[in-house]
């Protein structure tokens, strides 16, 4: 699955559109199914999970030297974009499978790779991010969980809040604050194990979308961890997490673009076949207007997530901009197209009879994780006038 091409924004390579093909046929057959289910009872889609596993969609990131399938962002993306047209919950399993890996992938030493990637890329583990906490969300660099040195350990105290797949995750990666007076700067990266003393997770938040996939606060009671657990060096903790975002956000942007995708595909199935006034709602010029936009948007936003996951592969200069602009443009077209989906299906897009209601719903944590629209704003904005 790995690429070293260029990517082309305007035609896939062959490579892509065959792991597009593949991707979806698993979803079709063992992870939709699953969808209206995981959304109802609010647990973890175990059986999505281990189809993902079973066709090595669960972490496709990881590098072929890990046992991973070496795929590149495209790819990945594209892996996110497949899963989430299916269900939302079941695309953060690839999708936060990359987001606490990645860390390691850019700062880990190679010891910490090979003992982590490893099992994650086998499918035995899951990893998870731990950077928000209850009064540091978008001020993450305010974050009061500590790390303090003893001998050949540190010992963590703390709380994480927000922590996707938290209790389902085998790994965590954690970030902490080891020198007070430095801020950004006082902060480093460590691998938490779910097994650690001391490690106990809160009660699954009761959230309005993806429900699938458990969110908990993370509570770290004098975890006591070896030193070599460190991410990179002592005080580079911030900066890691902020260049591993500029990555992930390609990933939500493609996880918006599916969800809008298949919020888009069902409402044009349901106008063709749904008969008003003696002729298919769809022949309705109105009609055709609601759904023209929602493509033109959908379109516009796949563009650009593509590019910007090209742009990640590479590592590009201007990567931060166009992670930011990926995630947030996608991630509001995900949810003006989600929103008009529930409306071309009338009062029955008002059920959860019908996917659609469930599709808005998912959509909207698209728009606030990994960085609020707000936040992503902040970003352009910055990267901008830097020129």
């Amino acid at each position: 699955m790995a690429a070293e091409q260029s990517f082309d924004v305007y035609r896939l390579p062959e490579e892509h559109e065959a792991i597009r093909e593949a991707v979806r046929e698993v979803c079709a057959a063992k992870v939709a199914p699953h969808a209206a289910e995981a959304d109802e009872t609010g647990e973890f889609p175990k059986a999505s999970y281990d189809a993902l596993r079973a066709a090595d969609f669960h972490a496709p990131h990881i590098p072929v030297e890990y046992g991973g399938a070496g795929a590149d962002a495209l790819a990945t993306a594209i892996v996110i974009e497949e899963v989430a047209r299916a269900c939302a919950s079941s695309s953060l399993i690839p999708a936060v499978n990359k987001l606490g890996t990645m860390p390691l992938i850019l700062a880990g030493s190679e010891e910490l790779k090979r003992k982590y990637l490893t099992p994650v890329a086998a499918g035995d583990a899951m990893f998870s991010y731990c950077l928000s906490e209850p009064e540091a969300g978008s001020d993450a660099a305010s974050m009061t969980t500590r790390a303090v040195r003893d001998g050949d350990h540190w010992v963590l105290n703390g709380v994480k809040r927000w922590i996707t797949n938290a209790g389902v995750s085998e790994y965590y990666t954690v970030f902490a604050v080891t020198d007070p007076t430095a801020r950004s700067r006082g902060i480093s990266a460590f691998v938490v194990e779910k097994s650690d003393a001391g490690v106990s997770f809160g009660a699954p938040e009761k959230k309005l979308g993806i429900k699938g996939s458990p969110t908990r606060e993370v509570y770290l009671d004098n975890v006591r961890i070896p030193a070599d657990r460190m991410i990179g060096a002592e005080g580079t903790g911030f900066a890691t997490a902020m260049k591993t975002l500029d990555h992930t956000r390609v990933t939500i942007a493609a996880q918006a673009v599916g969800i809008a995708q298949g919020a888009l595909d069902y409402a044009k199935g349901y106008v063709s076949e749904r008969k008003q006034f003696g002729k298919a709602v769809a022949e309705f010029q109105g009609i055709q207007f609601m759904l023209a936009d929602m493509g033109m948007k959908l379109e516009a936003a796949r563009q650009l997530t593509y590019t910007a996951a090209g742009k990640s592969e590479r590592g590009d200069a201007d990567l931060t901009y166009f992670g930011a602009a990926a995630k947030c443009f996608a991630s509001d077209a995900a949810m003006e197209i989600t929103t008009d989906a529930v409306q071309l299906l009338g009062g029955y897009g008002y059920t959860r009879d019908y996917p659609v209601e469930r599709m808005m719903r998912d959509a909207k944590i698209t728009q606030i994780y990994e960085g609020t629209n707000q936040v992503q704003r902040i970003v352009m904005a910055r990267q901008l006038l830097k020129g």
